[in-house]
């Protein structure tokens, strides 16, 4: 028999997509909700690729990485401009 798991307290992956708005609303998007959710997932990121007893430099390039990414991603139409822009 299985156990009955409150919609609350479930994760995304665990809802079924008819429960899906009634699980959005159930969230809290209050600021302090909303740090609380970025807290969550920087202690999950830290603990998960960080903090480990092999740990590696993978962790810290796959946040740089994402940096960089980010950046050129911010940037891209100006650096789409000067492509084009011909220089003779």
């Amino acid at each position: 028999m299985a156990s009955v798991i409150p919609m609350k307290d479930k994760t995304l992956l665990e809802v079924k997509l008819g429960e899906l708005p009634s699980w959005i609303l159930m969230r809290d998007f209050s600021p302090s909700g909303i740090l609380r959710a970025f807290q969550r997932g920087y202690y999950w990121y830290y603990n998960k690729y960080i903090n480990v007893r092999k740990g590696s430099i993978s962790g810290i390039t796959m946040v740089l990485a994402c940096y960089v990414l980010f950046n050129y991603c911010f940037s891209y139409k100006h650096l789409k401009h000067e492509q084009l822009r011909k220089y003779y």
